[in-house]
């Protein structure tokens, strides 16, 4: 009875996040068409306007709508997330799945690379990129990418561990199948629900970190309009501004909430273990 009811919660959760994430991705990928003004068009005469009056979000300290803004700004930050995702997917997954079914040397070097990304402080290597390049989308998302793999790698490591010795990895083997396609075909696949749920689960930590490093000056630089620097010019005149920095924080959080959701919905309905210990906690 407990499993179903977290099945249950988990699907209904699955819904509600892919529902939110259809929602902000839509308006995202719809910004020209969506978008009421020019998002870097300024207006000195127009400033700091409340919303209404053709402005739906306000305008900010340069007289440009929020609302346009908003949404080109959720453009680039799903785009980091989804891509910085992938590549770090990409990354975690060749590497665990080597270190996990090959074991020995293999397993020991990749262990070693993947500790010393984790205790490489990701600012420090931010900071070096960013003094040696301007800094851009694809520096963002290269820099999220390359230091967000280890816990993937990690995750299929174990999963590795535990299918190679499994009867059908053996039987694969007896056929003659090689290493590849039994890793690729056999493996991969059985450990795809642990892997799609932290991927889902690294979206969000990409978004806020690229938020993050827009705040403090280290993301993509105006005028290109994110929601971490729309946040960061917003601080000054939170008191006699509130729309300035309530809009982008609220697309923030619906699209961090929304990816959250969807992962917590897979983990409570896919993973079995992790759905038991919740109905007990």
């Amino acid at each position: 009875m407990a499993r179903r009811r977290g099945n249950g919660r988990g699907t209904l959760q699955i819904m509600v996040g892919i529902i939110l994430i259809l929602c902000v991705a839509s308006a995202a990928l719809f910004a020209p068409y969506l978008a009421s003004h020019d998002p870097l068009h300024t207006d000195a005469g127009n400033w700091l306007r409340p919303p209404g009056g053709g402005h739906l979000f306000g305008t900010d300290r340069l007289g440009r709508d929020i609302f346009s803004r908003v949404l080109y700004g959720t453009r680039i930050s799903l785009t980091v997330g989804i891509v910085a995702m992938f590549l770090s997917v990409s990354i975690g997954t060749t590497m665990g799945a080597l270190a996990g079914y090959y074991g020995g040397f293999t397993d020991t070097v990749i262990m070693r690379i993947t500790d010393l990304v984790m205790v490489f402080p990701s600012l420090f290597l931010v900071l070096s990129l960013v003094a040696i390049f301007d800094p851009a989308l694809w520096l963002v998302v290269a820099v999220i990418g390359f230091t967000g793999w280890p816990g993937l790698a990690r995750l299929v490591r174990g999963e590795m561990l535990r299918l190679r010795e499994a009867d059908f990895t053996a039987s694969a083997r007896l056929v003659g199948a090689s290493a590849p396609r039994i890793i690729v075909l056999h493996l991969l696949p059985n450990a795809l629900g642990p892997l799609l749920i932290s991927a889902t689960l690294f979206v969000p930590a990409a978004i806020m970190t690229e938020a993050g490093l827009g705040y403090f000056g280290l993301g993509i630089q105006p005028p290109v309009p994110t929601l971490g620097n729309m946040l960061r010019d917003a601080q000054f005149y939170m008191r006699h501004a509130w729309w300035y920095a309530a809009f982008p924080g609220l697309f923030i959080f619906i699209s961090v909430f929304a990816f959250h959701l969807l992962g917590e919905g897979l983990r409570s309905r896919f993973d079995v273990r992790s759905a038991r210990r919740s109905n007990y906690a």
